[in-house]
Order: structure tokens, then C-alpha cells, then sequence
């Protein structure tokens, strides 16, 4: 009986110690406080994430994602918006930091499980590769230039600007430019 009670507060008292000496952040606190301050000495990206193609096509979208929370009117899901960079950033790592700390819904596909090497974005804002066709997902490009690799494969330098828009013809319309033909 002895033992039994000893050991209930051995127990009691681990479980204080474990409470007390840990710090327990909701997601959300986690998602604010984790991201970097930009200051004067930081470098920086600027990326935003854009579904104008999405609007055109409007009547070819499911229903189910005919809804302002997935395509906003202006088809703007995150507007320009300056983030940190740090030593080494890819374009892939750029986009989950902010999808995370916006709260902007994202899949993607390891680079690992993808026959490119390289992480491949399946979807943005519950808009897929395919929801409006087998030519439709997502594209990015940096500096107005689609790079021809995948985004966690581009490692980003100070002052770039990355651009997530999402294409319903393979990058035509959009301004891609694929084996030297312009597709616009």
C-alpha cells in the first residue's frame, strides 16, 4: 500500500515537472511566432500566389470549388508579400513558410515519390493540378522567367520575386515558354 501510494506520487511529481518545464504553443501561436521579422539587414523575397486562369475558366471548375475561399474575385490568394530569406531557401521553402504562416490550405509531393527529383506542388487553396483539366496546376516563376526544374531544385537570392499561378493550359496561358516556342 506503501508502494503503491509512493509510487502514484513519483508519478504525480513527474508529470508536474514534465507540465511545468514544457512550453505548449497552438498552432496558430506556433505559425506567428515562427516566422522571421524582417529588419534592415535581412534579406528578402517577395512571393505571391495567383489564380487569374482559374477565373476564366470559371464554368469548367467543379462545383464544389465555385466558392470565394477557394478563388477569390480578383484571383489573388496571397498578394506580394515580402519574406525573409534564409541561407539556402528554395523557392519550395519560401512557399511552405508563408502557405503555413498564411494559413493558405497546400499539397505537395516529395521530391523523394516524384519522378523529377524535385518537390512538385499538387495544390494551392484546394485547387489541384488537374481541377480544371488534364493541362491545369501549378506553375511558379522567378523574375518573370519560368525556370525549367522544379522549386525545391531553385535556390533564391535577395530581392526576387516568385510568382505561384496556376495554368489550365500547360503554361500557355500564363506567358510559359517551353523548347523555344512562346505559347501565349
Amino acid at each position: 500500500m506503501k508502494k503503491d501510494i509512493l509510487s502514484v506520487f513519483g508519478i504525480a511529481l513527474i508529470l508536474a515537472v514534465l507540465i511545468n518545464g514544457t512550453h505548449i504553443e497552438t498552432v496558430e501561436e506556433y505559425y506567428l511566432i515562427h516566422i522571421d521579422d524582417i529588419t534592415p539587414e535581412s534579406e528578402t523575397v517577395t512571393l505571391s500566389i495567383r489564380c487569374d486562369t482559374v477565373l476564366q475558366n470559371y464554368g469548367d471548375l467543379p462545383p464544389s470549388l465555385r466558392d470565394e475561399e477557394f478563388v477569390p474575385p480578383d484571383g489573388v490568394i496571397l498578394p506580394p508579400t515580402e519574406y525573409v530569406l534564409r541561407e539556402g531557401d528554395s523557392v519550395f521553402d519560401v512557399l511552405l513558410r508563408a502557405a503555413r504562416h498564411e494559413r493558405i490550405q497546400m499539397e505537395f509531393q516529395g521530391a523523394n515519390k516524384s519522378p523529377f527529383g524535385s518537390v512538385y506542388i499538387q495544390g494551392i487553396n484546394y485547387l489541384y493540378e488537374f481541377s480544371l483539366g488534364p493541362l491545369s496546376g501549378w506553375m511558379y516563376r522567378v523574375d518573370g522567367e519560368f525556370p525549367r526544374y522544379g522549386c525545391s531544385e531553385y535556390k533564391l537570392r535577395d530581392g526576387q520575386n516568385v510568382e505561384w499561378v496556376y495554368t489550365c493550359d500547360l503554361g500557355r496561358d500564363v506567358g510559359a515558354e517551353w523548347m523555344g516556342e512562346s505559347q501565349n
